[in-house]
């Protein structure tokens, strides 16, 4: 904990931890409309506060990305930026530099500051890689199956196709035209492995023949169908990894079946906090305190799962 060194010193309480802000404070924050609901202020203050750096984590509502990352070039203290729908795509266009896992993707998530030189990058799927690993689940030579095709299954399968070795990815959706678009986009990088095909029609055939489900559709969340699943509980066996990318609620449909029917499961929360865990690392050059920011995520899940 920063004790108080300065009359000109503010404290301020975050996630129970006294804060030093000061003028050597490092600003980093997320944009994005709407943002009140973002769990990432919790996450990273209290990794910052268990760090000792004396940074702040602020949610900032922004509807201008260009007027907004000019003012992030223009200010040195203001070291980095998490950013969330809308503007993952529109703020490519303001960096100075995108790393080549994003050019691919086709968004940023992260902005790091360095010295008024703005780098774009993308965390979403490396955090998942991550969460694989934590979870003693090697990819090499495994059967992906991706349910959905939107932007988050996107950044996942680029990173697991580049860096996971998998002996197949398929993705199955209902729009048959972002199948297709994103299956063209990865056999750039995966040339002989990647298959599509409907999310309805063939579902009961590519589970049959794939190790590791990872579910990416809103089907599940928090106000998009609760309590329901795309996958019927008796097509899952012992032998699936079953990964579901909603976070809210913790304990999905998909999640209960899967956990009932003996799967090894990996729960949404895993790629928030990992994804997280990177943009820290971005930002600070330390080694981010992930049980920290593990503990600081549930508090704020499970508030939020009791006042709903």
């Amino acid at each position: 904990m920063v004790g108080y060194t300065a009359p000109e010193d503010t404290i301020n309480e975050m996630n129970g931890n006294s804060v030093k802000i000061n003028a050597e404070t490092r600003v980093c924050g997320v944009i994005g409309n709407p943002v009140a609901h973002s769990l990432s202020p919790a996450m990273h203050n209290a990794a910052f506060a268990a760090t000792g750096l004396n940074y702040v984590y602020v949610a900032f509502r922004v509807e201008d990305v260009g007027a907004c990352l000019a003012g992030m070039r223009a200010m040195d203290g203001f070291r980095g930026l998490s950013v969330t729908i809308p503007h993952k795509v529109a703020a490519m266009a303001h960096v100075d530099v995108v790393d080549p896992l994003a050019a691919r993707v086709g968004c940023v998530n992260t902005i790091v500051n360095e010295s008024g030189r703005l780098r774009g990058t993308i965390t979403d799927g490396l955090g998942t890689l991550r969460a694989f690993d934590e979870a003693g689940v090697a990819l090499e030579g495994r059967r992906i199956l991706f349910l959905g095709a939107g932007g988050a299954v996107r950044a996942v399968a680029f990173a697991m196709a580049e860096r996971g070795a998998p002996g197949r990815i398929s993705i199955l959706g209902r729009t048959r035209s972002r199948v297709e678009a994103l299956a063209a986009d990865l056999r750039a990088v995966a040339p002989d492995n990647v298959a599509t095909g409907d999310l309805c029609g063939d579902l009961a055939r590519a589970l049959a023949e794939h190790d590791v489900i990872i579910h990416g559709t809103p089907l599940g969340m928090h106000g998009h169908g609760e309590g329901e699943s795309c996958v019927p509980p008796e097509w899952l066996r012992p032998e699936h990894v079953v990964f579901d990318m909603v976070y809210r609620p913790m304990n999905t449909r998909l999640v209960c079946d899967a956990e009932a029917a003996g799967c090894t499961v990996i729960r949404g929360l895993e790629m928030l906090l990992h994804q997280a865990a990177l943009q820290f690392e971005c930002w600070t050059e330390c080694a981010a305190p992930t049980d920290i920011m593990r503990a600081a995520l549930l508090a704020e899940l499970q508030h939020a799962e009791r006042a709903s």
